[in-house]
């Protein structure tokens, strides 16, 4: 059974089928010149050039990208992803915030309606916190009423507090302790809203006094092509009975496990 293996050869000048009777021609990294009708053994990594049989130069073909080379590409490739991302995320929060505002006021007045229900919920914890606090007062008055022995049996020894009521007042102090901390959160949360309305309106300012800013958020996406490894437009190329993917415009060895080797090109297939 024939196994093939591609090879990346070109850049992306080279989308013409190789040239009747060219030939193929590097320096290797020893300084040994190599000539073939097909790409020699040990061209991979060198320029290496298309030449007519009378020795014209047709073209160059760049090297191979080593895997060092490949790594970086790679790198690069995330970073630019990481930043147009990022780049398209502030261009939707941009437009949303045109389309959402026309005036600072109104930006204010989305604030004030965010903040609204939070001090709702803090109005509604410290008026519980006034009724438990009022509850234990009264559960203390009982507690010390018992503690200063005022209540003794007929032999003269103190009653304890009754078990409901040392259990009352826990469950209330505990309530009350959580009220606090649930005080303390939605003010922090008021803290937050504000800060961010305050970004959006800040941002909201900058866009309105940018014209070209603006209409850069304004303007409708563009379609981007398929990204490779390798920077460029994403393609085919068939080397038997395979298909991989490659960067369009560049040509790649096929070689097959017979030694057989020969050019392909790698195309935007079209639906």
């Amino acid at each position: 059974m024939k196994t093939y293996g591609l090879i990346l050869l070109a850049a992306a000048s080279l989308l013409a089928a190789p040239l009747a009777g060219a030939a193929y021609k590097c320096v290797n990294e020893k300084g040994v010149t190599l000539i073939g009708d097909t790409p020699p053994d040990g061209c991979e990594h060198v320029e290496m050039y298309e030449v007519s049989p009378g020795g014209k130069v047709l073209r160059k073909i760049d090297p191979t990208p080593s895997p060092d080379q490949l790594k970086a590409y790679a790198a690069d490739a995330d970073k630019r992803r990481a930043e147009e991302k990022a780049a398209a995320e502030q261009k939707r929060k941009d437009a949303a915030l045109l389309s959402t505002y026309t005036s600072d006021k109104e930006i204010d007045m989305a604030r004030d309606r965010n903040v609204e229900p939070i001090n709702g919920r803090i109005k509604s914890a410290r008026t519980r916190i006034d009724a438990i606090d009022k509850r234990l007062k009264q559960i203390d008055e009982e507690m010390e009423f018992y503690k200063a022995g005022k209540s003794k049996k007929k032999d003269d020894k103190p009653i304890s507090p009754p078990i409901g009521l040392v259990s009352e007042r826990e469950r209330n102090q505990k309530e009350r302790d959580n009220l606090v901390t649930s005080i303390a959160a939605s003010e922090k949360e008021i803290v937050a809203v504000k800060a961010r309305y305050d970004a959006d309106k800040e941002r909201f300012y900058e866009l309105k006094g940018n014209t070209a800013l603006r209409q850069a958020v304004q303007a409708p996406e563009e379609k981007k092509v398929a990204e490779t490894l390798i920077p460029g437009a994403a393609g085919k190329a068939k080397c038997g009975e395979k298909t991989y993917e490659c960067q369009a415009g560049q040509q790649y060895v096929c070689r097959e496990s017979t030694g057989r080797r020969y050019l392909v090109n790698c195309v935007v297939e079209r639906k």
